[in-house]
């Protein structure tokens, strides 16, 4: 019998549905303090849903995107958790309009330093580099044509994205060997 989505969860049904060890969650909770659960006697956890959808988000950050605790720290802090939930379900438009709530003059969030963002030993990425599908502002990037087909400047920069993650990946690669 499934919960229903509005059920608390322990801890141990978050950490399956996140693919991640419990210590991983318990220590999250000591990094950052939006992470609340309900404690029991005995100490049992039990995550509310925002709770859950919070751990998505922050998942995302550290282990899909790359940021450091630090960085995900600085995320939550200028932006809030609503903004890290929205990034954790992929919801764009939810993350556009968070963003420009908390900066009216800007469509960009603000993310901090992307210097103290990265991870120890990980090249800094080129500064027109997107978080989430932002462009940086390079309107005057002609189309390329190849062949018959032309490639855009948002392909243009999905695929700068690509070949910088797929150079980063080299090198850690190299690093290893």
């Amino acid at each position: 019998m499934d919960k229903s989505p509005d059920a608390f969860r322990t801890i141990s049904e978050v950490a399956d549905d996140l693919d991640l060890p419990q210590h991983v969650l318990r220590f999250w909770e000591t990094r950052f303090p939006q992470i609340k659960p309900m404690k029991r006697g005995g100490g049992r956890r039990y995550y509310r849903p925002d709770d859950v959808d919070l751990l998505k988000g922050i998942r995302h950050l550290l282990y899909d995107h790359g940021y450091t605790i630090k960085g995900v720290q600085k995320l939550l802090k200028t932006n809030g958790n609503k903004f890290v939930i929205a990034v954790g379900h992929g919801d764009l438009a939810s993350v556009e309009a968070l963003a420009a709530a908390q900066e009216p003059s800007s469509t960009e969030p603000r993310v901090g330093n992307a210097e103290e963002d990265q991870l120890v030993g990980r090249a800094k990425p080129p500064i027109s580099r997107r978080f989430f599908n932002f462009v940086s502002g390079d309107d005057d990037t002609p189309e390329v044509s190849i062949g018959k087909s032309s490639v855009g400047k948002e392909d243009r920069a999905l695929l700068q994205e690509a070949l910088y993650d797929l150079l980063e990946c080299k090198r850690l690669l190299d690093q290893v060997r």
